[in-house]
């Protein structure tokens, strides 16, 4: 492929456009760049298996390529409008490893919806102090068609119409969905919610605990096909020395199947050893967003 893959993108965007230099119909992905992509991920996915790798994940979220086609709703041709066409990257790179007999596993991080990019505000009050998160003006691009599971009238909600089950996972082999949303370049108090924020972002535009962690959990619990694949939560690791209770709790309730941990193993290498040993974790190692490594709680 020819196209810088950093200026590079399935669909021209009004407000992203600006921000990463798109300034031209050509920067698109014609349909047999994305062919010979996925023949590309086939490869790959070989060159796994041969090197003893259990599974691939082909990530469906936060911004990527996979999950830009989710939204792709301007797009014309096989690869963008609707449903179908946005998810037919998808099943053809799965379909084709099938296809040449590899028996590697198969993930697929999914952003459950995404919302519109929110950006820093300011505190009248503390001038110079980072505020809560606002979104960025879209009053011009409404109807929003530039989001994956948002609400088109009003893309700082999430609209689940566009449902995981017509996936149709278990059909394409698919063994673990690790549900995440959002993205952590442009609404990161959804993806990764926390109490203390980066240096570089803003303060939660939400309490974290009664909106970001329950949209991280809930849309799991709403997937009519959980009981046929494993379903991996995320965004836990805000709970912090709650979290052994919480995963207890949301795997013995059917929300999830597994629950996802991350960069807290970083922080806490012992997490693991002592949720399922003690039942506790140490308030001051386990302070760390994200989340993805599978921990399944002893006693669920």
């Amino acid at each position: 492929m020819t196209k810088s893959a950093w200026n590079t993108c399935a669909y021209r965007h009004p407000l992203l456009d600006r921000k990463f230099h798109v300034t031209s119909d050509q920067q698109v992905f014609n349909d047999a760049e994305i062919e010979q992509l996925i023949l590309d991920y086939i490869a790959a996915a070989r060159i796994a298996w041969e090197a003893g790798a259990d599974f691939v994940d082909l990530k469906h979220c936060h911004g990527y390529l996979l999950h830009e086609f989710l939204s792709a709703f301007t797009r014309p041709g096989k690869f963008g409008g609707s449903f179908e066409n946005r998810t037919r990257i998808l099943r053809e790179i799965i379909a084709g490893i099938r296809a040449a007999e590899n028996k590697i596993e198969i993930g697929v991080r999914l952003s459950a919806f995404r919302l519109r990019s929110f950006q820093a505000g300011r505190l009248a009050i503390f001038r110079g102090r980072l505020g809560p998160g606002i979104p960025e003006d879209f009053s011009q691009c409404l109807p929003y068609r530039y989001a994956f599971g948002a609400n088109q009238q009003n893309p700082v909600e999430y609209d689940l119409a566009d449902r995981l089950d017509s996936l149709s996972c278990a059909a394409i082999c698919v063994k673990i969905v690790n549900l995440s949303a959002g993205s952590p370049y442009y609404n990161p108090h959804i993806q990764r919610p926390a109490a203390y924020p980066p240096s570089d972002g803003y303060q939660p535009a939400h309490d974290p605990l009664s909106t970001s962690l329950a949209k991280s959990c809930r849309p799991a619990a709403q997937e009519p096909g959980a009981a046929r694949h494993d379903f991996c939560g995320s965004a836990y690791s805000y709970l912090q020395e709650y979290l052994p209770h919480v995963a207890q709790s949301v795997i013995r309730e059917r929300w999830t199947d597994m629950v996802g941990i991350g960069r807290m193993t970083l922080s806490y290498p012992r997490v693991f050893n002592d949720a399922v040993e003690t039942g506790a974790l140490t308030p001051n190692r386990s302070a760390a967003p994200s989340a993805t490594a599978p921990l399944r709680p002893a006693t669920a």
